[in-house]
């Protein structure tokens, strides 16, 4: 099929990826061709990791870091060295015939580091993940994500709400690419557990890290962190429904329910609303002078 100005290679477009939903590996492109304007600025000069599954939700997947060695040159490339002495080359989709090529790979999510190149060591976001530890917590991950978005706009962030199109909801705020992970996840810790004492039960929002210790939602600070990805604005999930991760509007997060987001609404939604990421990424600030309003030393 013709994507913008290249020939992308496409097989079994018939192929069932969601039997619940009678939704074929063609339909998943489609719909990702039809929202590439929203999800290219998400993706651009991300290293991304591939998750495939290659007969679709219900078949077995595979995580694989490294680009094919034979891929189009419309694909991009971000070589990265780990402390482990190994290193790996990541694929990077900066257009819609890179995106096209990943999905006809089996990749129903998009999963993305958060950084860019040619700064892959300094993270551009800085992200919450709210994270239910039990059943029936839904209602209080809204609240807290109201919680979430006081802090950060005391802090002079911006924050940008989505389903996770899982079980949770994530709060991503850009920043300038400047700091390190570490320095990242420091300030990241130290909003989370401001969060908690502004919620003040920990019934309901928790920072323990250690599983066993949390009855709340957990407020998830550590995705800050080297390697770890997230599936980015308008990534489909491998749910049977073929679940969306949503971006919202704020005036949404009170009452939202994430399985009102999927493959099969999110176009009309989008035509309806717009996208509410839009100019997202000119909205990043420095976390540098934050730092002493969380009564932390500078980076």
């Amino acid at each position: 099929m013709r994507v913008g100005r290249h020939e992308v290679a496409f097989s079994n477009p018939d192929k069932v990826f969601f039997p619940e939903r009678a939704l074929t590996k063609g339909d998943l492109v489609s719909y990702y061709l039809d929202l590439a304007d929203c999800v290219l600025p998400h993706l651009r000069g991300r290293p991304f990791h591939m998750q495939r599954f290659p007969n679709g939700v219900d078949g077995e997947y595979f995580h694989q870091k490294r680009v094919p060695a034979k891929h189009p040159d419309y694909v991009g490339e971000a070589p990265v060295s780990f402390p482990s002495g190994h290193s790996t080359v990541f694929a990077v989709i900066s257009n819609a015939a890179a995106l096209a090529w990943v999905v006809n790979l089996g990749c129903i999510e998009l999963h993305t580091w958060p950084t860019r190149q040619p700064e892959i060591e300094l993270p551009d976001y800085l992200l919450i993940d709210l994270d239910p530890s039990a059943d029936g917590q839904w209602p209080h991950v809204r609240e807290i994500a109201l919680v979430v978005r006081e802090v950060m706009d005391e802090l002079g962030l911006a924050p940008f709400p989505k389903t996770s199109g899982a079980t949770g909801l994530h709060i991503l705020a850009p920043i300038k690419p400047e700091l390190s992970f570490p320095d990242v996840r420091r300030f990241a810790k130290a909003l989370a557990e401001e969060v908690e004492r502004r919620v003040g039960d920990q019934r309901v929002a928790t920072t323990a890290w250690r599983v066993a210790d949390r009855m709340g939602v957990f407020v998830d600070y550590g995705q800050n962190a080297r390697d770890h990805t997230i599936a980015c604005a308008y990534s489909v999930r491998p749910t049977p429904d073929a679940r969306v991760s949503a971006p919202l509007e704020w005036g949404e997060v009170a009452t939202v329910e994430p399985e009102a987001f999927t493959v099969e609404t999110m176009r009309e939604r989008v035509a309806r609303i717009g996208d509410p990421t839009r100019g997202m990424w000119r909205r990043a600030v420095s976390l540098r002078p934050r730092f002493a309003k969380l009564g932390l030393p500078p980076p």
